[in-house]
């Protein structure tokens, strides 16, 4: 992870930010699919939990031949106009780490329940009583809006990114550029 590219959401009048950067992690999921890439990670420099937003900056990390190759496909096809992204540069000698991570928030409790009856064989009411409606959790976190290629249902991706830490710690990283463990450089 000695490379970095930054991607920036430009403003649009006809569309809010949240939904271009949306499109655009769409995209760039879609090419790390395509590459089959688990050395490429992301982050989002301009993210705030008060209030919850990932910012404008999508900035994907790894090496220099990696971020080259992603970016010599077309990926980028139909966002160009709304975004202005930078070549492959080095990272400062002096950046920290931190992971940045998919957290999944269990906040549909009808949809607990089903999956509840399906596995268990059990009925309504034993799987209301088994999950009630206070059982509902919210994540207070920034989330992208993505849709499912595989099922077309839209869901929401909450980002966390965890603490600053001194050293890099390596590892894969999954198709949406996220690790539990492994870190990314943080300048």
């Amino acid at each position: 992870m000695d490379h970095f590219v930054d991607i920036d959401v430009r403003p649009d009048p006809e569309f809010p930010a949240s939904q271009l950067m949306s499109a655009l992690y769409s995209k760039v999921h879609r090419a790390l699919v395509a590459q089959g890439a688990s050395n490429i990670g992301v982050s989002f420099p301009g993210f705030d939990l008060t209030p919850p937003r990932l910012g404008m900056r999508l900035r994907l990390h790894g090496n220099q031949a990696a971020l080259a190759a992603l970016l010599a496909s077309d990926w980028l096809m139909g966002m160009r106009d709304h975004v202005a992204l930078t070549p492959p540069t080095r990272v400062p000698v002096d950046a920290r780490h931190r992971a940045v991570r998919r957290v999944q928030v269990k906040s549909n409790p009808e949809r607990l329940r089903r999956r509840l009856m399906r596995r268990h064989d059990l009925d309504e009411q034993e799987a209301r009583q088994r999950i009630p409606d206070e059982a509902v959790r919210f994540a207070s976190l920034p989330f992208l809006q993505l849709r499912s290629t595989s099922t077309g249902q839209t869901f929401r991706l909450f980002i966390k990114h965890g603490l600053i830490q001194p050293s890099a710690v390596s590892g894969d990283f999954n198709a949406y550029g996220l690790s539990q463990g492994a870190t990314i450089p943080w300048f």
